[in-house]
């Protein structure tokens, strides 16, 4: 078996991706951080904290680039029906 980070990576970044999977991914992810029971445990002390800081950046950074790009979406169509009003300008002169 060709075990891969890279690989790792992806996976977990596509479930993220997919809509159907992604709150899942998020919950179980936070269940991982919050438990006791981890693949490296935590009690030794370099390697324990390793695993739980690979999952913490990679939920932020995979979360936040969602984020971004429904942002951008959200404003791309905002800017796009602000185009469609039209304005007019009233010149106002002062009463003398």
């Amino acid at each position: 078996m060709n075990f891969n980070i890279h690989s790792l990576h992806n996976w977990y970044r596509s479930l993220l991706q997919n809509p159907k999977y992604r709150w899942w991914v998020v919950a179980a992810s936070v269940v991982y951080l919050v438990s006791p029971i981890d693949l490296v445990p935590d009690f030794l002390p370099f390697a324990g904290l390793v695993d739980d800081t690979l999952i913490i950046s990679l939920l932020v950074a995979e979360v936040s680039q969602i984020a971004k790009a429904k942002l951008q979406s959200k404003s791309n169509r905002v800017t796009v029906n602000k185009t469609d009003v039209s304005v007019q300008v009233v010149d106002v002169q002062p009463i003398q």
